[in-house]
């Protein structure tokens, strides 16, 4: 038998290049600093030719095999040291439960609110029918966005940009993701501040009653009440941190969503109910609403942009890749989800049907029933609404976190401390509560903000399949994503034209909570 040549025995493959820290405990801070030579230090560096030249060749292959079991089980790769500083990649201790929490608590909100609005402009059959294909067609999105995450070996793309950058190019990705992911968390964020404070208003004016004689606050000293608390609660580190508040903006957007739509079936119509689709005298103003409506339906379905996000947090390797535990929880999240949001649609047209108001089913609630239903009742749907709102705001702006410390560490090199990452927070906070008080109309965009950030869940995925991946050309998959990536840039551009229309002929505005 002819004897191998030592140096074969002993090479050992580069691995690639990865940015996620797979060893770190979530105490640690940062792996182990580079070697003099710049080179990275891996718990298997050690096993090297040099440090294997005076042991028998035995002893060799054991070592070797140890070391690609280790790299096989453990994942084990080149770090970069940053990952481990920042918010989203610091903690690698998510499971399939947090990922159920997390996408429970970004996809649904109040924006399920207005989709009673949207059936009011399309009708039983237009509505049903947008609602379910809007819900499939995200549905495979968000599995596209879990097998993307490791769509290279050894690689985890942690961040939707990332990801547009690895498909698109990497400035042509950030021109196309950047833009999109960004106003969607932080207009989120802005819109949340506004309907939690007018929410917290609200709720006031129910418990203190008609004949309360105090001096209350403002809306816009509402909004500052909201912001503060919201600011409080984003001290929490990283985003697996903040699961247990993904659990309670969970069940109480289940909650409330089921409160809301019980309540408004279970009492009597208004009188001169219709469910004609509401239509206006020019044609052309009727197709515009339609847009707008379907914006709505779309921007109900957010939450992608944190996709990959949140598998980030948990721990991947070969055998047991992190897909698997994100796509459980993801499954049992949208079953969920698809509970709140056809109910409230279906249920609050049924009980309103074009009488219903523009702030949605919740407003409608209040102006036809504040009467008929108790005041503890009422309290307490408000009340879970403000809980579900701080906690939103939590998981929309992780994003804006990660960001804003990924620009410090990338200048600094080192980890941001607790004050600045302090001063990181304080700022964005009220920075989105400057806005919403300048631009108080922000909460009432649905149609707009559905419109413009549409391709980030319908169509980026599926060209990012196609990019990525790499199906046959002119296959039944090649085709199949094409197709779907075209028509989402096709939708977005006619639903953003849709809510632009409306908002500047003041035909849906969405004013929420206007108590008199």
């Amino acid at each position: 038998m002819e004897e191998r040549p030592e140096a074969e025995l002993i090479s050992i493959p580069a691995t690639p290049r990865v940015s996620t820290p797979e060893i770190l405990t979530p105490g640690q801070r940062s792996p182990r600093a580079a070697s003099k030579e710049g080179k990275s230090w891996t718990p298997t560096s050690f096993i090297s030719p040099r440090f294997l030249s005076p042991i028998g060749t035995p002893m060799k292959r054991v070592l070797v095999n140890m070391k690609g079991y280790l790299e096989e089980v453990g994942h084990l790769t080149k770090l970069n040291p940053q990952d481990a500083w920042l918010p989203i990649t610091e903690s690698r201790n998510g499971n399939a439960h947090y990922a159920a929490f997390h996408n429970l608590n970004a996809g649904v909100g109040f924006q399920a609110l207005f989709l009673p609005v949207a059936f009011a402009y399309l009708g039983w059959s237009w509505g049903i029918l947008s609602l379910t294909i809007a819900y499939c067609w995200q549905l495979y999105t968000l599995w596209i966005l879990v097998q993307l995450h490791e769509a290279v070996p050894g690689k985890r793309y942690n961040r939707y940009v990332e990801l547009a950058q690895a498909a698109f190019g990497e400035r042509l990705g950030v021109w196309l993701a950047l833009f999109p992911t960004v106003y969607l968390s932080a207009g989120t964020a802005t819109a949340l501040i506004l309907i939690g404070g007018e929410t917290m208003k609200l709720f006031f004016q129910i418990v203190c009653g008609p004949t309360c004689t105090s001096n209350p606050l403002t809306t816009v000293e509402w909004y500052l009440v909201f912001t503060s608390l919201s600011i409080v609660l984003s001290q929490l580190p990283n985003l697996n941190s903040i699961a247990g508040l993904s659990l309670i903006g969970a069940v109480t957007a289940i909650t409330y969503s089921t409160m809301v739509w019980v309540l408004s079936v279970s009492q009597q119509r208004p009188p001169s109910i219709s469910y004609e689709p509401l239509s206006l005298s020019q044609p052309s103003a009727s197709v515009f609403l339609a847009m707008n409506a379907l914006g709505i339906i779309a921007f109900s379905f957010r939450g992608h942009n944190l996709a990959l996000e949140i598998q980030s947090t948990m721990p991947s390797t070969f055998k047991h890749p992190a897909r698997v535990p994100m796509w459980k929880g993801a499954k049992v999240a949208y079953f969920f989800i698809a509970m709140c949001l056809f109910p409230i649609a279906i249920g609050g047209f049924w009980a309103y049907g074009n009488q219903m108001p523009p702030g949605g089913i919740l407003t409608a609630l209040y102006a036809f029933h504040s009467h008929d239903i108790s005041r503890g009742i009422l309290a307490l749907a408000f009340l879970l609404v403000v809980f579900n709102c701080l906690s939103s705001f939590q998981i929309y702006s992780m994003p804006a976190f990660d960001s804003f410390e990924a620009g410090y560490t990338s200048r600094t090199n080192r980890p941001c401390s607790i004050w600045v990452r302090s001063g990181f927070r304080v700022f964005y906070g009220f920075v989105s509560f400057f806005i919403g008080v300048a631009l108080p109309f922000l909460s009432s965009l649905a149609g707009l903000l559905g419109g413009l950030t549409l391709p980030v869940t319908f169509a980026y995925p599926c060209f990012m399949w196609v990019l990525i991946k790499q199906p046959p050309k002119y296959s039944f998959n090649w085709y199949f994503n094409w197709i779907l990536g075209w028509l989402g840039v096709g939708f977005s551009l006619a639903f953003s034209i849709g809510g632009i229309w409306s908002i500047v002929n003041d035909g849906l505005k969405f004013k929420f909570f206007k108590p008199n």
